[in-house]
């Protein structure tokens, strides 16, 4: 940890702030203001805190950053030796000279094996064996929080089975000196792994291991397959094997080299604690659920420990370029091992990991891009993702505004869409039923002869369309605001506010706005709930995505006389109007208080030139004082 902090601060990427700062809200709000900056903003460093511990935020939030924690000067160059590799191991092999040319490659992947060592490690130079966690800079990041959350931790479990490790990253809210909870989802591997402890009546053993090299915390949120042990590919990307010691109180291995060790247990025996709300990745609040207790039984540190954080919230922030990272590193193996045929992976910011996804293969039949999706569907973590889009290999992904020209090009909304259920992030908050729901496809690649509709798919020279939207608001006066501008770059894309106000408002209305001149040579109508800013397209983005369930709320209407249309309701889902039965979350922000706080003593953190609070972009989308809408 020491040595990254002294190569970004040496690169200009980190700032040193000696200025007194509460762990309660205020670091959080600096972090926000900063992580959501051009390029991410620079690391920080609170070394004024009120315990003995920095704190370091931000840290990975940026491609810079993520590039020096991870020593290349390209995230690419991860997946090319991932494939020489793969391939020089895999081809055949003529006789015992071309196998023994094999075996400097064999002994490569072998030394990022971790390796555990006697005595104890730099991890444990001070012992804690009566654990205070308030020893621990531990911060509470949104005022609507359930309270003090650990964000950036290792988690390290054992299969009771096996004995195969799992390290996973799964905040931990505090309860008491020596108690938290473990928020991990069903999906996860620790989950299941405590799952196999309950079935056999025993403890499980637990460490939590936060800070040391980068590499560690990264592996942490890595989408490996069960069985593959994170630190095997922490030692692959930073090209050492991670050391391991004996936990001193748990039967458990910890790295030597972490800044801060929590080891304790969970009782399987013991009832499950309330946890949460907590303003999550989505934007939104994961809202509170009965999780297992973990008792802290040792806290141990490095002398010079460092405390990491993250804060999560409206996107972008840190997580944001973690998941580049990602996606990058891991688009190599998903093609050696599984589609060869694709060629390009993005996830935008907005999609949250899992709400959206882009990914572009070399078409060879028809019906390739629905074999994508279904593989893709069946992939590890790409199993929560909720709408995924496949373009073909001459399109470049990342530039969203081509990725959307050729999208509303080659989209037919009555032939290329497709609809399927399976299981959801347990943080989707619009699906009717907990983790489970349905996704949509949509092939957006060019068409072979058998997959047109016996309808053409009308091409149509949209910036000649004129859409009157005062003769719309007047008409349908529960419309607020339309945004058009996109059909000046020849993309088929309304976006509409509406004040929604009875059952099925959005089905209704858009079966009336499709009728409308210039309304129905449109194939896309997303609607949200006014006041969205509908002409901050990655806000509404954003929004939409996290409220659909493809579903429930898409509508596909056929024209018999020009193009057909897909609808989608992007609204909140509400009990009186919706028949919707789930609680719904409130949108993340920071409160007036801390706003006005740290406005006030901007100068004096040394940080720069000011930046106002990222929330006040979104205060007026609030609608509860607490994390569930009322």
């Amino acid at each position: 940890m020491q040595n990254f902090i002294n190569k970004i601060e040496q690169a200009g990427e980190l700032i040193r702030i000696k200025t007194k700062v509460n762990t309660e809200l205020e670091i959080a709000e600096i972090a926000d203001r900063m992580s959501k900056s051009k390029n991410g903003g620079k690391a920080l460093l609170f070394e004024n805190n009120g315990t003995d511990f920095p704190v370091l935020i931000n840290a990975l939030g940026s491609e810079k950053r993520m590039k020096i924690a991870i020593n290349v000067n390209n995230f690419n160059e991860i997946g090319e030796e991932l494939e020489a590799m793969f391939k020089n191991i895999t081809s055949p092999k003529k006789g015992f000279f071309d196998k023994l040319k094999m075996l400097p490659e064999l002994a490569s992947i072998s030394s990022y094996m971790p390796k555990t060592i006697s005595g104890n490690g730099k991890s444990q130079e001070i012992i804690h064996k009566n654990p205070d966690l308030s020893i621990l800079p531990i911060l509470k990041t949104w005022s609507r929080d359930g309270g003090k959350f650990i964000t950036f931790p290792q988690v390290i479990t054992k299969d009771p089975v096996s004995g195969i490790r799992n390290v996973g990253m799964y905040r931990m809210q505090i309860f008491g000196k020596n108690l938290t909870g473990m928020h991990w989802h069903k999906h996860k591997v620790g989950a299941r792994h405590f799952s196999e402890y309950k079935k056999l009546g025993k403890k499980m053993p637990i460490a939590v291991a936060l800070g040391g090299h980068p590499v560690l915390t990264y592996a942490a949120t890595a989408p490996l397959p069960d069985n593959i042990d994170e630190y095997m590919l922490a030692g692959f990307l930073r090209k050492e094997k991670v050391k391991l010691v004996k936990a001193i109180t748990q039967d458990i291995e910890v790295p030597a080299e972490a800044d801060i060790i929590i080891e304790g247990y969970i009782d399987p025996a013991e009832d499950f604690i309330w946890e949460g709300p907590f303003g999550d990745h989505t934007g939104f609040f994961s809202l509170p659920d009965w999780y297992p207790k973990f008792h802290v039984t040792c806290i141990t540190h490095k002398k010079n420990a460092v405390y990491p954080a993250t804060v999560v919230g409206i996107p972008p922030m840190e997580d944001a370029y973690i998941a580049r990272a990602t996606e990058r590193i891991f688009l190599a193996p998903i093609k050696l091992t599984m589609l060869p045929e694709m060629t390009d992976m993005n996830i935008p910011d907005a999609g949250v990991a899992h709400n959206l996804t882009l990914v572009s293969i070399k078409k060879s039949f028809s019906g390739h891009a629905q074999k994508v999706m279904s593989s893709l569907w069946g992939a590890g973590q790409m199993m929560f993702n909720k709408m995924l889009v496949v373009l073909d290999e001459n399109v470049q992904i990342s530039d969203y505004k081509q990725a959307a020209k050729i999208f509303s090009e080659n989209v037919n909304p009555e032939n290329d869409i497709l609809f399927m259920k399976g299981p959801l992030d347990v943080l989707d908050h619009s699906s009717s039923k907990f983790a489970y729901g349905s996704k949509l496809g949509i092939d957006a690649s060019k068409k072979y002869d058998e997959e047109k509709s016996e309808r053409e798919n009308l091409k149509i020279n949209l910036k000649t369309v004129e859409i009157d939207i005062l003769q719309l608001k007047k008409k349908y006066p529960e419309i607020k605001e339309i945004n058009d501008e996109l059909l000046k770059d020849d993309i088929s894309f309304l976006f509409i506010s509406i004040e929604k106000n009875k059952k099925q408002h959005v089905k209704r209305l858009a079966e009336q706005l499709v009728q409308e001149e210039g309304v129905r040579k449109i194939k896309f109508l997303i609607f949200l709930d006014f006041p969205v800013n509908v002409f901050d397209i990655e806000q509404t983005t954003w929004i939409f995505a996290n409220n659909i369930e493809p579903m429930r709320d898409c509508y596909i209407f056929s024209s018999e006389n020009e193009i057909s249309h897909l609808v989608i309701d992007g609204t909140r889902k509400r009990a009186d109007i919706d028949n919707f039965k789930r609680d719904w979350p409130d949108i993340v922000t920071s409160d007036k208080e801390t706003i006005k706080l740290v406005d006030k003593k901007w100068g004096e953190y040394g940080i720069g030139e000011f930046i106002s609070s990222p929330s006040e972009k979104y205060n007026h989308l609030i609608m509860s004082k607490n994390a569930v809408v009322e």
